[in-house]
C-alpha cells in the first residue's frame, strides 16, 4: 500500500526519500495505454516489486479511459506514477514550437484523469522537445506550458501535483535549460521539478569518467527537485547498472534525486530487462507491432534484470527526513540565462509566449514570438522523439514507428 498521499513534489522527495532508477514497461512503438488491462498491470505491478521499484512513469495514455484498475494495482503495491501530459500529435516541436488550445486541452484532460488517484506523483509537460543548442527557442514554449497546466491545476482546486519537465542530456543546454525554466520572480511559471535523461555512465565507468560529477555541479543549490528520468546504456554488453550505486550513494544523493532505467519490456531497440514471450507475427497478434508482444507473464532478461536487481538490493542511503524539513524554507531561484553566440538563443527572463503564439523564425536573442494562432551526449536518448534528435540516435526504427508510441519507466523511491 501507500505510504502517503503526496501534497507536493519536494514533501514526496523529503517523505520518502527517494531515487528514482526506471525502465519502460510496454512498448514505445504502440498507440496502447498500457494503464487499461488491470490483469497485466497486477503481473507487472507484482515483477516490478521483485526488482525493487515503487514508481513508474507512463509516457503516453488515453485520458478517455477507464485506468482505475491498474491505478489501484501499482497502488496496492506501494507504486506511485508519473505520467507524460502530451502525445506525439500533441508535443511541443523544437524547430516549429507552439502552446495552443487544442494543447492545453489535450494536457488538461490527461490532468484531469490522473488528478483523481494518489499514487499520482508527478506530471511532465514534454520530453526531449530540446535536442540542440539551436532548437532552444522551444524553452520559452514550454515554460508556458507549465504555467498554464499549474494555473489550469490551481483553478480546479486540484491537489498540488507537481509538474515540471524531462530533457535530453545535450552539453549546449547545460544548466542553461535547467535554470531557465526555474528561473524569475513569478512563482506561477516556474517549472515544479527538472528531469534529465542521461546516458553517460556506459558500462563499468566512474563518478567522474562517466561525467557525473559536472552533473552535481550544475545542479549543486537547484531551487527544485531534480532527477535523472533515464538512464541505462545499452553498450557494452552486459550492462551492469554500476551507477546506481553513485547515484543513490554520497557523490550524489544529496543533489540528485534519483535516476530512470530504461526500460521495461525487450522490443526491438533492445532495452528490456523482461518480455512476455517469444516474438511472435506482426501480423496475426494485434499488440506486437514489431513482433515483440506486449502483454503477457513478464519474463526476466538475463543478466541485466539481475544486475539491476543487485544493484539497487545493495543500495541504503541515509536521504532527508519530513521531520528536517522547514515549510517555510526559502530556496533562491537561480538567475535567468542570457543568450550567448551561437549557443542558447532566449535571453533572460523574457515574456513567455501567450495561448495560441508562434516562433518568430527570425527570433534569436530576443526571443520574440508573432501572435499566429496555430491549429490542431555518451549515448543520445533513447526516447526522443521530436523531430529534431541527437545525431547517431540508437533507435533508428523505434524512432520512426514511436509516432505510435508508449513508453513505461518504473522508478526506485528510497
Amino acid at each position: 500500500m501507500l505510504s502517503t498521499t503526496i501534497p507536493s513534489l519536494l514533501a514526496l522527495f523529503i517523505a520518502i526519500n527517494h531515487a528514482l532508477a526506471a525502465t519502460p514497461i510496454v512498448s514505445a512503438l504502440t498507440s496502447t495505454d498500457p494503464l487499461v488491462n488491470t490483469d497485466q498491470c497486477k503481473r507487472d505491478a507484482k515483477q516490478m516489486q521483485d526488482v525493487g521499484a515503487n514508481v513508474i512513469r507512463v509516457y503516453h495514455v488515453d485520458p478517455t479511459a477507464d485506468h482505475q484498475g491498474c491505478m489501484n494495482a501499482f497502488s496496492d503495491a506501494g507504486i506511485y506514477l508519473f505520467v507524460d501530459l502530451d502525445d506525439f500529435p500533441t508535443q511541443i516541436q523544437p524547430t516549429t514550437p507552439a502552446w495552443n488550445e487544442t494543447q492545453l486541452s489535450a494536457f488538461s484532460a490527461v490532468l484531469d484523469e490522473f488528478q483523481k488517484y494518489d499514487n499520482t506523483a508527478g506530471v511532465f509537460v514534454g520530453n526531449e522537445v530540446l535536442t540542440t543548442a539551436e532548437t532552444s527557442g522551444a524553452a520559452p514554449y514550454v515554460k508556458a506550458a507549465v504555467r498554464d497546466i499549474k494555473a489550469y491545476r490551481d483553478s480546479k482546486n486540484y491537489r498540488k501535483i507537481p509538474i515540471g519537465y524531462s530533457a535530453a542530456d545535450v552539453p549546449g543546454l547545460r544548466p542553461m535549460l535547467q535554470n531557465y525554466l526555474s528561473c524569475g520572480d513569478d512563482d506561477a511559471e516556474r517549472a515544479e521539478f527538472f528531469s534529465l535523461n542521461v546516458y553517460e555512465w556506459c558500462g563499468d565507468s566512474s563518478y567522474d569518467g562517466s561525467g557525473y560529477s559536472q552533473l552535481v555541479k550544475n545542479a549543486t543549490g537547484y531551487n527544485v527537485p531534480i532527477f535523472i528520468s533515464e538512464t541505462g546504456c545499452r553498450e557494452p554488453r552486459p550492462r551492469l547498472f554500476t551507477d546506481q550505486a553513485a547515484i543513490f550513494g554520497q557523490e550524489m544523493a544529496d543533489t540528485w534525486s534519483g535516476a530512470i532505467v530504461y526500460e521495461w519490456i525487450q522490443e526491438a531497440n533492445d532495452y528490456g530487462l523482461i518480455s512476455y514471450g517469444p516474438m511472435v507475427d506482426p501480423k496475426v497478434s494485434t499488440d506486437a507491432l514489431d513482433g515483440y508482444p506486449r502483454s503477457g507473464t513478464p519474463t526476466t532478461i538475463s543478466p541485466d534484470y539481475g544486475n539491476l536487481k543487485s544493484q539497487w538490493a545493495t543500495l541504503s542511503p541515509s536521504g532527508v527526513k519530513l521531520s528536517a524539513y522547514s515549510a517555510s524554507a526559502r530556496i533562491t531561484p537561480p538567475a535567468c540565462p542570457t543568450s550567448t553566440a551561437g549557443g542558447w538563443i532566449v535571453n533572460g527572463n523574457a515574456r513567455l509566449p501567450s495561448l495560441g503564439q508562434t516562433l518568430d523564425s527570425a527570433a534569436t536573442a530576443s526571443s520574440s514570438a508573432t501572435s499566429t494562432p496555430t491549429g490542431s551526449a555518451a549515448e543520445p536518448s533513447a526516447s526522443a522523439t521530436g523531430g529534431s534528435t541527437p545525431a547517431g540516435g540508437k533507435e533508428i526504427t523505434g524512432m520512426v514507428l514511436a509516432l505510435l508510441g508508449v513508453m513505461f519507466g518504473f522508478v526506485l523511491w528510497l
